[in-house]
């Protein structure tokens, strides 16, 4: 017996949400510069995020002892970060992944040589992903992979870190690989990482960059930012990222309006769109700007 139309119009709809649903953005966010952000665990059950940064790794390479700094929500150097391992573990129970972000705007790092590289890789391996050591900052939770958030130093030997990190990948769990570079195409630091085809997601930093960035009213500098790093970089998805509020960064906020009516329609042209990173947690929570913007993502 043939299927009457209403039940081939239920099944389309059915196959239409499915598709749709997979094909929808999601929202990266940078947690742990600010101890008034509220904890890992509580960021995961907004249910706002798909991804988190834990902010920063921010001394590595060049002989230097690996430092994490995550401000004022505990101390590393008196193991008091190693209970955040339940909090990571919640997060990846409800579908969060959970990146160690390398560097950031304030640090000291550097790789000299591509043995060093492949000595920071295996420092953060044994520390933080699926290794094992004697001393893991944050418990024994394996975190899903690296971000490389490099806004200074040299850009050499990234590429090597990133070989070096993926290849841990054939040890069972996946090491994810993303990156924040700046809008500027190709980016000054991880330029030559990016080539190597090896990361997973990268959320570009439309912000604190007049040249590429939105400016009221006006998309088409970031438009054709967009464009060039959606054609240049092998990335599996690429993110339009953000400050959460005009204050979290010295310029580049787009009003929850504009970026609903103007930037989305066009950056969702692109096979490669993977949604929004913001700038940070605790910005967020001044704005609610991921809220705001989640059904439209």
């Amino acid at each position: 017996m043939a299927p009457s139309r209403l039940a081939q119009f239920l099944l389309f709809l059915i196959l239409s949400l499915i598709l749709s649903r997979s094909d929808a953005g999601r929202i990266a966010i940078y947690w742990g510069q600010n101890g008034n952000e509220g904890t890992l665990a509580e960021t995961c059950a907004t249910g706002n995020y798909a991804f988190v940064n834990l902010a920063f790794l921010c001394t590595f390479g060049a002989g230097r002892t690996p430092q994490l700094n995550l401000a004022g929500h505990c101390d590393p150097y008196s193991s008091g970060c190693t209970g955040l391992s339940s909090d990571i573990k919640s997060c990846q129970a409800k579908g969060v992944k959970v990146m160690l972000s390398i560097g950031g705007g304030a640090g000291a790092y550097s790789l000299a040589s591509k043995d060093d590289a492949g000595q920071v890789a295996r420092y953060i391996w044994n520390s933080y992903l699926g290794g094992k050591s004697s001393s893991r900052p944050l418990g024994d939770a394996v975190l899903d992979g690296v971000d490389f958030d490099i806004e200074g130093g040299s850009p050499d030997h990234y590429d090597d870190l990133a070989r070096s990190l993926s290849a841990y990948s054939t040890k069972g769990k996946k090491v994810y690989l993303t990156a924040a570079p700046q809008c500027p195409y190709p980016d000054a630091w991880v330029g030559g990482a990016l080539d190597t085809g090896l990361f997973d997601y990268v959320w570009v930093q439309f912000y604190n960059n007049p040249p590429c960035q939105y400016s009221p009213g006006a998309v088409t500098n970031l438009e054709d930012a967009w464009k060039q790093w959606t054609s240049g970089i092998k990335a599996t998805k690429m993110f339009l990222g953000l400050p959460a509020a005009p204050d979290a960064a010295g310029s580049g906020f787009i009003p929850v309006g504009d970026l609903k009516s103007q930037v989305l329609p066009a950056l969702k042209k692109s096979t490669k769109y993977g949604g929004v990173m913001l700038w940070s947690k605790y910005y967020d929570d001044q704005t609610g700007y991921s809220k705001a913007i989640k059904p439209d993502i």
